[in-house]
């Protein structure tokens, strides 16, 4: 198997582990391959965008979500170390307003996908770091909203060592309830 998939508390939001080949020389691995990725998770997903950002220790980007279109997301880092945090906006899930939080690094390799449904977002614990991510929707500006990334009634205990870095979009994000969320 490519991939060694790990299901987390949060039915459908998995861990990938991609099977590494390394030697003296370095590394490959297959960062994603469709057939793969519906073998080893039972999901078959059109991937429509690919996105690239680089951010600075303390940065805290999200949690994001598009009320219409959603976006399922395949996350991973390719410099540094990020701790990354879905959460479930389903109103008809029994985890509604749940979290899981992975640490997903440069070195570790991991994957994590992300179902429609959830908000994301992530905060960076190493000096800088690459966070790439594959998306089955598009990005609509109009159709984002934003979750507070401290909001009590979700309480993800972020690593952080000081206030984070947050974009006004993520400082004006809104309450688990009070929020636009999904059936």
């Amino acid at each position: 198997m490519p991939y060694t998939v790990t299901p987390t508390a949060l039915p459908g939001v998995l861990i990938l582990e991609p099977k590494v080949f390394g030697d003296a020389r370095g590394f490959f691995f297959e960062s994603f391959n469709a057939r793969d990725f519906a073998q080893c998770t039972g999901l078959d997903m059109p991937f429509v965008q690919d996105n690239h950002s680089k951010s600075a220790r303390g940065v805290l980007r999200g949690l994001h979500y598009q009320i219409e279109h959603p976006q399922g997301k395949l996350v991973r880092v390719t410099q540094g170390e990020v701790f990354d945090v879905a959460v479930d906006l389903r109103r008809s899930s029994p985890h509604f307003g749940q979290w899981e939080g992975v640490v997903l690094s440069a070195d570790n390799k991991r994957q994590l996908w992300i179902p429609p449904g959830f908000a994301h977002g992530f905060l960076v614990t190493s000096d800088s770091a690459e966070f790439l991510y594959k998306t089955t929707d598009y990005w609509y500006p109009e159709h984002e909203r934003c979750l507070i990334w401290n909001d009590p009634a979700v309480g993800v205990p972020w690593p952080l060592a000081a206030p984070p870095l947050l974009a006004a979009k993520d400082q004006a994000g809104q309450p688990l309830h009070g929020t636009a969320t999904f059936a």
